[in-house]
């Protein structure tokens, strides 16, 4: 350890009261930073995998164009191949194959516009989370390909139960007439309106053979082991169809390009955010500057005797940032450590906000909520605080320079 590490650690207990003032400012402010970041990633996590657990997957393989213009006619011919090839993709924690549809669904009472989906009820029970969210009557069985799920919305539109039937009209893939009765088997509440409102879910089989599908598909859709796996699943995938196979009809959209809007709102909230930690950030800079300038102006005789026995200004500086660097090291380390035990802490038993379960069942969010901590997390917030406190106390070292030794030790 050099000399002047040594007489900067002992210089900042001189004046215990502010050093520990100083100390606990940073580690508050790492403290908060690590947990909010935390809480904000945790919460967008949570969002995403919701969101992707309803209705859309982490990721899908589609015909090219179908994403932006949902055709009857863009389809995944061969749906086998693209099983196999699936099986064995590492990442990937299962998968199931969609049809859709736009189609007119009658009632007794009333006419609504809907999109029919084709499912294979056994995987998609483990892609999506719709069997839990059933909520009057049952899930379909592997050979309800003529029953259909509805959601709670639709049913109040249509007016309709458990056992009522259903009247659908479409237009086939080839241009036939489409047209089936479907006896409704559940109703589900996902919490999100528009998908609510708006979707019927019926047999695969049932879909391909009212829409003369074949046995085409339109989506494959995909979740991965965990968020982090996406873009290597997607890549993986990728290079197999267009390198190997050199099959460019095929697309492979994550949850990011399928719903742009929850993307955007998740940036919107991450911008607000920041903006907050800055301003936290800028009120411990000033209280560093503060703290480092009045200790400066207090040892201004103490550095004028320094610099008259022949220290060098360069070295004195030198000391000065040292002193801050000891401190702010000291703050951050605390902060990390509290703020990791508390978001640790949350993160097994969850945060639940009394009075925003509402809000958050129309995203289709839990009521808890579950911070999580990361190295990002972990370590960006702090190392923020580290570079702002660093150049804050800059300024205050630099007026070292501009001493001269006699007038220094005749300041009172």
């Amino acid at each position: 350890m050099s000399i002047e590490l040594k007489m900067a650690w002992r210089n900042i207990w001189r004046n215990p009261r502010r050093t520990l003032l100083t100390i606990a400012a940073i580690a508050f402010a790492s403290m908060i930073l690590v947990f909010m970041l935390s809480f904000q990633l945790g919460c967008y996590e949570t969002m995403i995998n919701t969101s992707v657990k309803i209705s859309t997957g982490h990721l899908q393989i589609q015909a090219k164009g179908y994403l932006n213009d949902k055709k009857m006619r863009l389809v995944i011919k061969d749906p086998d191949k693209i099983a196999k090839f699936l099986d064995t993709v590492k990442g990937i924690d299962t998968y199931t194959f969609r049809t859709n549809g736009f189609s007119l669904a009658s009632s007794d009472k009333r006419t609504y516009g809907v999109i029919v989906t084709g499912i294979d009820p056994m995987r998609e029970a483990h892609v999506s989370s719709i069997k839990s969210l059933v909520r009057k009557g049952s899930y379909l069985k592997e050979d309800d390909e003529y029953a259909a799920l509805i959601g709670e919305n639709l049913s109040n539109n249509l007016k309709v139960d458990i056992n009522d039937e259903l009247t659908i009209l479409g237009q086939g893939r080839d241009g036939s007439i489409a047209a089936a009765v479907l006896t409704i088997k559940g109703i589900f509440n996902s919490g999100i309106d528009e998908f609510d409102r708006n979707v019927i879910m019926m047999g695969l089989k049932g879909f391909q053979e009212i829409f003369s599908m074949g046995k085409s598909v339109h989506e494959a859709v995909i979740t991965a082991d965990s968020l982090g796996d996406v873009s290597m699943v997607k890549q993986e995938i990728q290079n197999h169809f267009l390198k190997v196979k050199g099959d460019e009809s095929l697309a492979v959209p994550d949850w990011m390009e399928i719903m742009p809007g929850l993307l955007q709102g998740i940036q919107m909230d991450l911008v607000s955010g920041i903006i907050m930690y800055i301003i936290l950030i800028i009120v411990v800079a000033f209280s560093i500057f503060n703290t480092f300038l009045m200790a400066i102006l207090e040892r201004t005789r103490e550095f004028g005797v320094m610099m008259a026995i022949g220290t060098s200004p360069s070295r004195i500086t030198k000391l000065v940032m040292f002193e801050s660097i000891c401190m702010t090291i000291v703050g951050i380390v605390l902060g990390i450590i509290i703020g990791s035990l508390v978001t640790l802490y949350f993160q097994k038993h969850g945060i639940f906000i009394a009075g925003t379960e509402e809000i958050l069942k129309q995203y289709g969010i839990p009521e808890r909520l579950y911070p999580r901590l990361s190295l990002i997390s972990a370590a960006a917030g702090p190392l923020v605080v580290f570079v702002i406190t660093f150049v804050s106390s800059v300024f205050p070292a630099l007026k070292i320079r501009k001493l001269k030794p006699v007038e220094a030790m005749n300041t009172v």
